[in-house]
């Protein structure tokens, strides 16, 4: 038995795709923070999905939330962006029969501007997605949350999909929040640190590989690096 958690706020963009992507799951939950879109309509013509209206608490805080409100014991978190493929679902249904672990580190293809990243380390981008939730949870950090689990972590071979940025305006405009929930100021580092952040993704990492995208986004990271140590 399934759960599958998702936090929504104006969500409409990706929500019908993702939400189509899981219709197999026994539960989906829907964690919404006050969209003024269409979303609660777009989930109210879903089976098996609820609405809970919460708050923003953070996002560590908030993910808990879904986590807890949960019908079964087994989640899987998505965001409102990331869809499951086929083979994933095929993959956690096999896994779910007899897990070996109590959470599982699952891949992720990044979509930047419209264009799958294998390179610069944005691939295969594994995070803690599934895993049960007597066993393990989410971090209280506002930004850059992770889950806690007890025991080893597997990993899944199948990735899921995540359409990150659509526009350069999209980046900068949720970077410089992120940026601003994780400042740590500091001048030395806000001189250095992004040339490094830069170097790092498009030479060492593969950025280069990428075309111009990959400069675009070296060029992006790097400019997130200095806004979290200046601000």
């Amino acid at each position: 038995m399934l759960s599958v958690v998702i936090l929504t706020f104006n969500s409409q963009k990706y929500l019908t795709q993702v939400l189509s992507s899981v219709s197999w799951a026994d539960e989906v939950l829907c964690i919404d923070s006050g969209s003024a879109d269409d979303t609660a309509k777009i989930i109210s013509e879903h089976k098996n999905t609820r609405l809970i209206f919460q708050p923003w608490l953070g996002f560590g805080a908030q993910k808990q939330f879904g986590v807890d409100a949960a019908k079964n014991e087994w989640v899987f978190v998505l965001d409102s962006d990331e869809v499951f493929t086929p083979q994933l679902e095929a993959e956690v249904k096999s896994v779910l029969k007899s897990p070996k672990f109590n959470a599982y580190r699952v891949p992720r293809l990044n979509y930047f501007f419209g264009k799958p990243v294998r390179n610069m380390g944005l691939y295969p981008d594994f995070s803690v997605r599934l895993f049960s939730k007597h066993h393990a949870r989410f971090s209280d950090d506002a930004v850059h949350e992770r889950v806690i689990a007890n025991g080893d972590v597997g990993e899944l071979a199948e990735h899921f999909l995540h359409y990150a940025y659509e526009s350069v305006e999209q980046f900068i405009t949720k970077q410089n929040r992120y940026s601003s929930l994780s400042a740590k100021k500091s001048r030395l580092k806000a001189i250095f640190n992004p040339i490094w952040t830069f170097v790092r993704l498009y030479f060492l990492r593969g950025g280069y590989k990428e075309g111009w995208c990959g400069y675009v986004i070296a060029r992006l990271y790097a400019q997130y690096t200095f806004w979290k140590y200046v601000k």
